[in-house]
């Protein structure tokens, strides 16, 4: 009864102090900043001194991943180590089981597809919250009865908390058989349908197929990059508009507005913005988390690639997001003829090989040496030199020559993982070296 009631109450905060205008933002943004030094920051050995000295945002350090974990002990406020939070994860995704805890903190282990994989801890004031914000923002709130289909890598006790009398929440593992999945859905009939693209775009064919008999009245797509093609295919087939989530490890950090944009939730986030080129529309999130408490969130940069919306017709003063194209290891490395290294972004790679041939729907392009390309296209034989052609016309454009682009028939996607359209493999075998 009690979590309920925490529930409630941060809904109600959530939608009471929900800003209106910049001014406001800002505002509350300052005003939560002191809070977090006070209650929270005081309390991690990490960051005390800078707390109790007040000292300004830009005066914190810069994290990142690897700084995090490496600090994991000194950064939570509970002294749990990072190696019995890592058991008690790792042993619940190996049994599937994941219900277990370490006392009253909820430990979960992130995908961790750049090799390096992420604890994170959540209080229950920190699930209630979770809860709100999964409410306020994505699912919304009703008080009919509903039924919602979450696909998941990992279950979580943090996923399990949404459940009610009103909501009827269905965990699906990913490594579970597709053909389970719809035989699934089709007895529960979902009204919410919460997944990968990669997953959505499965059970879009299922549905055009006719094996899949399901019409929820809302789909969310989380977890991969939702790219604009994939997301034209979805609404073909769906038949309506499909909404977003940006979370990770770090926090919940973007939701759809009622135009289907995504923004940031400055209401409870601080986003700095590294810029990537000199448009200034490319840029890393840095993100400070105003509410985590048990594992304070400070100046923490992702490597995430977020291209900026500078207006948004809903009127929010939050920062919208127009794509998040990937990640920074993804960005691909070319030597051009005059020596210079070349950096593509993945958006130019993606244009390039769907624009090559407007059949090409299902794709992926990895980088396997600084002058060879693996390219998979699914359909037809001459989608591959299609898609092929465009690339070289990309490369030639950058005055890069001598790249091969070769035919592979594997998709370069693993069950379970997440679908990423263009890779940088040679980066991941340097970071294993």
């Amino acid at each position: 009864m009690f979590f309920k009631l925490q529930i409630l109450w941060r809904l109600v905060q959530l939608r009471w102090r929900k800003p209106r205008t910049q001014e406001a933002k800002e505002k509350l943004q300052q005003k939560l900043w002191k809070r977090l030094q006070k209650k929270v920051l005081c309390h991690s050995g990490f960051y005390r001194e800078s707390a109790q000295n007040k000292q300004p945002l830009a005066a914190y350090p810069l994290m990142n991943k690897t700084r995090f974990m490496a600090n994991f002990n000194a950064i939570n406020t509970h002294r749990i180590e990072v190696q019995e939070a890592y058991n008690v994860a790792l042993k619940a995704e190996q049994s599937r089981d994941f219900s277990p805890m370490l006392g009253k903190v909820t430990v979960g282990l992130s995908s961790g597809t750049s090799g390096n994989r992420g604890i994170f801890l959540a209080t229950q004031a920190e699930r209630a919250f979770w809860v709100a914000a999964v409410l306020d923002r994505v699912i919304g709130v009703s008080l009919k009865k509903r039924k919602v289909a979450f696909f998941l890598r990992a279950n979580s006790n943090l996923y399990d908390s949404v459940k009610s009398r009103v909501l009827q929440f269905e965990f699906f593992d990913l490594y579970n058989d597709v053909s389970q999945h719809i035989a699934r859905l089709n007895a529960l009939k979902p009204h919410i349908l919460v997944a990968q693209p990669s997953m959505l775009l499965e059970l879009a064919q299922a549905l055009e197929a006719g094996t899949l008999h399901i019409a929820p009245a809302k789909i969310i797509s989380v977890a991969e990059v939702l790219y604009p093609e994939d997301k034209a295919q979805l609404e073909r087939a769906f038949r309506q508009t499909i909404h977003q989530v940006y979370q990770c490890t770090e926090g919940f950090l973007a939701s759809s507005c009622s135009e289907g944009v995504l923004h940031f939730h400055e209401d409870f986030l601080i986003i700095e913005k590294k810029y990537l080129d000199e448009s200034h529309t490319r840029f890393h999130p840095v993100i400070t988390d105003l509410l985590r408490s048990s594992q304070p969130v400070v100046r923490y940069e992702l490597n995430d690639i977020i291209v900026e919306e500078k207006a948004c017709p809903c009127g929010q003063p939050t920062l919208a997001i127009a794509q998040i194209e990937g990640r920074a290891d993804d960005v691909l490395h070319f030597i051009d003829t005059t020596g210079n290294t070349v950096k593509i972004y993945p958006d130019f790679l993606r244009r390039a090989i769907i624009f090559a041939d407007e059949t090409i729907q299902d794709y992926t392009l990895a980088q396997t040496d600084l002058q060879r390309l693996e390219l998979y296209t699914k359909g037809q034989e001459e989608s591959f030199y299609q898609g092929r052609q465009g690339i070289l016309d990309l490369l030639n454009k950058y005055h890069i020559a001598g790249v091969r682009i070769v035919q592979t028939h594997h998709k370069h996607h693993e069950k379970g993982d997440k679908l990423r359209r263009i890779k940088n493999e040679l980066n991941e075998q340097n970071d294993q070296n």
